[in-house]
């Protein structure tokens, strides 16, 4: 597979924004699943947090919208999310809360953020290594958050 790099400026769960590289060929969470880092559970927990994040509305917007501009007469669409982007927005938030402080900072740049793991280690400032382990502790907490059946089988620690 042709390893693709973009630049991407993003916001992460605190508002802050980030710049990050993202390989846009593949997502760190299936590289880990694809190579028995990441159980099927943890890879689906994982999936369900980016897909509630990219609902919400949060990722970078990279292409033009072509929503029609509301009016003064109030015609035109809404400029207001939607009750879909609402729905996943409080879902991120509350799957975020659940990982727990000093989980969900490498869970964000990972699964959201597309960045992979030894860069988010790297700018976490955190040992080699590391940074496995405490995804798969936050992915086990977003799992049983989104209650995604199956066991941590198939992951080697």
């Amino acid at each position: 597979m042709r390893m693709q790099f973009v630049e991407q400026i993003i916001e992460d769960p605190a508002g802050q924004q980030q710049r990050v590289a993202v390989n846009i060929g593949e997502s760190p969470l299936a590289w880990l699943h694809a190579r028995g880092h990441l159980s099927e559970r943890h890879y689906r927990a994982g999936e369900l947090l980016r897909a509630d994040w990219e609902k919400a509305g949060m990722s970078p917007q990279v292409t033009m919208r072509w929503d029609a501009a509301p009016t003064q007469s109030g015609r035109g669409r809404p400029a207001d999310p939607t009750l879909r982007q609402i729905s996943a927005r409080d879902r991120f938030h509350a799957a975020i809360a659940a990982a727990g402080p000093g989980l969900s900072d490498i869970l964000w740049r990972v699964a959201c953020a597309g960045e992979g793991l030894v860069a988010a280690e790297r700018a976490l400032g955190w040992p080699s290594r590391a940074g496995k382990l405490v995804l798969t502790l936050a992915l086990d907490r977003v799992a049983a958050w989104y209650r995604v059946a199956g066991g941590g089988e198939g992951a080697r620690p």
